[in-house]
């Protein structure tokens, strides 16, 4: 990971490759932002370095990126300016996502460079937070399997890799000039970006990683390396401990791969009478859709159906290392769906770890499957609140595109604290009903309930599904990332392509809001 320090020296006075500054978009051209840090550059430049940026084309847009020499004798020999946008009305600092997204591009643009200075505009610790997220963010970069002269590399330990960058491919070294506030402060803030930021990588690489290196039996040992590392309790149950257990759905979803499933339970535990929130992950290492095969050019981005599982990885171990006041618990449902001759097939029936008995009319709906049994597990340790996540439905997708998760809950409040909190962080998401009158559409002739229902509406339907298996009392929130869980175009802002950890800082978030009490709000 790239390494963050925070400095009260100068912009112009910090050894580095490159200084980032910010600007804003004018009538005429960029506009500077204000500030100290800016002022002191642009004096550098004779007080032209708006027209010089002019002159090259910038005119401040969010997120354009626009790279100037330094003027001799400063400290950096590179100048890089980044849009912000429009300037933000009553003199008000600019907006947290729109200086993280303008953290993540810039630290993008920088690529392999050892060391940038970030001095963009700094009105509170809230600004402060969101540079430090946007750059550390924005120069993750993930080549575990580049090979060397032809030869191809197995996956490298996390352990293993030189946060210096030695040869890295990506942004060594991130200090933010231009602090607010008082240093103890500065020190706290600085170290929850580095936190969510390390944990959001967890999780994208996880999502990066081929699905012949990353199988359940896999994902599962990186969970027991986490849990060891940073103090958490685990257990895993394998095929044997699954069957013995009962556990239906995802034995079923399991059953036509050489790679058995797995459910894990990961816990930080805080403090007795501390309140509880209980995460569950969607963990389909690899989706073929099974016996109903996905269609051509369907599976190539099929390595990323666990990204829930790796959210909620991250979450727990980022409470853990963050100290929160509450006790959180994941449990990670993995299974590869695969076809072979002893797959589960349409028109199948499984008996579910709750007791109830499943019709799979389609088997690549086999996510609600794992997650079922998993949500059934979780509400027996009766925890206050209960959220899954899962890359569930390409009907959420077509509901709200490619960057917005769907957000479904039991609890009309607890709906609004998950979207609340997910707005907080930068991630977008969207309040969805669950129409009581669409469950009709899963019943079932020789079930108590079929897998899959309405074709309309399906990311709703899907939902409804697991409400099934949500214990009565629990209160329960879904998030469907299907959309943002994985980018395919060109990376923007802080997003890469690939494996983006959509949910983490949310998830993170939230289990924050729960330690403060906002459970019983």
């Amino acid at each position: 990971m790239t390494v963050l320090t925070l400095s009260d020296s100068s912009a112009a006075k910090v050894r580095a490759d490159a200084v980032v500054v910010g600007i804003a978009k004018g009538e005429d051209g960029p506009l500077l932002t204000s500030g100290q840090e800016v002022s002191a550059l642009d004096a550098a430049f004779g007080g032209k370095l708006a027209a010089t940026l002019g002159t090259l084309g910038a005119k401040g847009a969010a997120d354009e990126v626009t790279k100037v020499p330094a003027p001799e004798k400063f400290g950096s020999p590179l100048v890089v300016a980044v849009g912000l946008g429009s300037l933000p009305e009553g003199g008000e600092g600019f907006e947290a996502e729109t200086l993280r997204r303008a953290a993540g591009s810039a630290a993008r643009a920088l690529g392999s460079l050892e060391h940038a200075v970030f001095a963009l505009p700094l009105a509170d610790a809230a600004a402060l937070a969101a540079v430090a997220e946007g750059a550390l963010l924005g120069a993750y970069s993930f080549s575990d399997f580049r090979g060397t002269d032809g030869d191809a590399k197995g996956r490298k330990s996390r352990k293993g890799k030189d946060a210096k960058g030695s040869g890295a491919d990506h942004l060594a070294e991130v200090t933010v000039v231009g602090l607010p506030g008082k240093a103890k402060a500065h020190k706290d803030v600085a170290e929850r970006a580095r936190v969510l930021a390390e944990e959001t990588a967890r999780t994208r690489d996880l999502v990066n990683t081929p699905p012949n290196a990353l199988t359940p039996e896999v994902f599962a040992a990186e969970a027991q390396a986490a849990a060891k590392e940073h103090g958490l309790k685990i257990e895993v149950l394998d095929e044997q401990a699954l069957a013995k257990g009962g556990y239906g759905g995802i034995l079923g979803v399991g059953q036509g791969s050489q790679s058995p499933p797995r459910l894990v339970r990961i816990a930080y535990t805080h403090a007795k009478g501390a309140p509880t929130l209980a995460l569950v992950g969607k963990g389909i290492t690899y989706d073929s859709g099974g016996i109903s095969l996905k269609p051509a050019g369907h599976n190539e981005t099929m390595k990323c159906d666990m990204a829930g599982a790796g959210a909620v990885l991250s979450a727990v171990v980022a409470a853990a290392r963050l100290g929160l006041k509450a006790n959180v618990t994941g449990w990670l449902a993995l299974a590869e769906n695969m076809p072979s001759g002893s797959a589960t097939r349409p028109g199948d029936v499984l008996t579910m770890y709750s007791g109830r008995t499943v019709e799979v009319l389609n088997t690549d709906a086999e996510g609600r499957l794992v997650m079922a049994d998993a949500i059934t597990r979780a509400c027996e340790e009766e925890p206050d609140a209960l959220v899954d996540v899962a890359t569930l439905t390409g009907a959420m997708m077509v509901a709200l595109g490619k960057r917005i998760f769907g957000v479904m809950a039991n609890d009309d409040a607890f709906r609004e604290l998950v979207h609340t909190s997910a707005a907080e962080t930068g991630e977008q998401s969207w309040p969805m009903p669950l129409p009581d009158e669409m469950i009709d559409s899963m019943k079932s002739s020789v079930a108590d309930i079929a897998n899959v229902g309405d074709r309309m509406g399906g990311g709703l339907a899907a939902g409804l599904f697991l409400r099934e298996f949500v214990s009565e009392g629990t209160t329960w929130a879904h998030l469907d990332i299907a959309g943002p869980a994985f980018h395919e175009g060109a990376p923007f802002g802080y997003t890469p392509k690939g494996g983006t950890g959509t949910a983490v800082r949310a998830l993170v978030r939230l289990a924050e809001r729960t330690a403060d009490g906002a459970l019983n709000a």
